[in-house]
């Protein structure tokens, strides 16, 4: 009888770690296919690119059936502008951290390395999707029709305020006024927490210029209530944007500072989870929806780099920036 107990304990104590690791309906047959919600992050505040990113990703998803058929729950955790949030993803751990995603471009990359200690290598790269570049906006109100206005105005000792969001859009500002000769008291910049509050900003004739990709901008060109001025790029937009002259055109050289939209998880995401996210990204990329429905539309360059590709190009971008800064 003794034997017999010892015989079903030892194979209960045999079977347990497959019901408690809760890995086992995920992975088989070493693969990983999600069994529940998945939470994607997204530090900037609804209505900028970074949210329109994100929410154009989660709908394909679920339109096109790359989910197994389970829920995108999106979270805006936008405090410490965006500190907050990229930390609690990069310490995930277990089921939590493969089924977590983070949208993370270069905006975010750059303010992280000056002001923290957290590094690229603390998250997972899973895909790069695209990358946008700058434009400047008035209103139709505005005492500015165009840059070349705004550049008489600087020449005469005039003070300029421009809105824009964090990360490149700071370092945009910072290459603009280094090429126009401008001190940053003369032509100031408002960082805002995301694209979104920026343009609410102008259209609220709180400033004189928005800086701004095409993403959070467009709908607004297109109602009339925004124009462009000037293309921060080495050519110019295609479709309504095209108006907007480059800086060469007007006798400086091209600023261009361009961000890549990109997608990581924590640095401790399951293999097995890594190569299916990386694959459901890829088969997003290859959509009409994704091409038309965003690239196209929103005026960005596309660029998938699988998980593999990203780590190495993240990490390049990352040492030329720490590099740049003296750190």
């Amino acid at each position: 009888m003794y034997k017999k107990i010892l015989t079903v304990v030892a194979v209960a104590l045999l079977a347990l770690p497959v019901f408690a690791n809760g890995d086992s309906e995920q992975k088989t047959g070493g693969t990983f296919v999600p069994t529940q919600n998945i939470e994607w992050y997204c530090t900037s505040s609804p209505g900028g690119g970074s949210d329109i990113f994100t929410r154009t990703i989660q709908d394909i998803m679920t339109s096109e059936k790359l989910v197994n058929g389970q829920n995108i729950i999106i979270q805006y955790k936008t405090d410490g502008a965006g500190e907050v949030g990229r930390a609690l993803v990069s310490t995930l751990k277990g089921t939590k951290a493969d089924y977590t995603l983070l949208t993370f471009n270069s905006g975010d990359l750059m303010p992280m390395d000056k002001n923290t200690d957290r590094r690229f290598s603390d998250f997972q790269p899973i895909a790069h999707m695209a990358v946008d570049n700058h434009l400047i906006f008035v209103t139709p109100d505005s005492r500015f029709k165009s840059f070349k206005d705004v550049l008489a105005a600087l020449q005469n000792g005039d003070n300029v305020v421009m809105a824009g969001s964090k990360g490149d859009d700071i370092a945009c500002h910072a290459a603009l006024i280094k090429e126009l000769g401008v001190s940053a008291d003369q032509f100031a910049f408002i960082a805002n927490d995301s694209s979104g509050t920026a343009v609410t900003s102008i259209l609220g004739n709180h400033v004189d210029l928005l800086i701004c990709k095409p993403a959070a901008a467009s709908q607004y060109v297109e109602a009339g209530r925004l124009i462009p001025i000037l293309a921060l790029a080495s050519k110019r937009f295609p479709g309504n944007l095209q108006s907007a002259p480059i800086l060469s055109e007007l006798g400086y050289h091209d600023v261009e500072v361009p961000n890549w939209r990109s997608v990581v998880g924590s640095k401790n995401m399951s293999p097995e989870a890594v190569a299916y996210w990386t694959d459901v990204f890829k088969k997003v990329s290859q959509t009409s929806a994704w091409q038309d429905g965003y690239i196209n539309k929103q005026k960005l360059v596309a660029d998938y780099m699988d998980s593999v590709t990203f780590k190495t190009y993240g990490s390049k971008f990352e040492a030329d920036y720490l590099a740049s800064i003296g750190k």
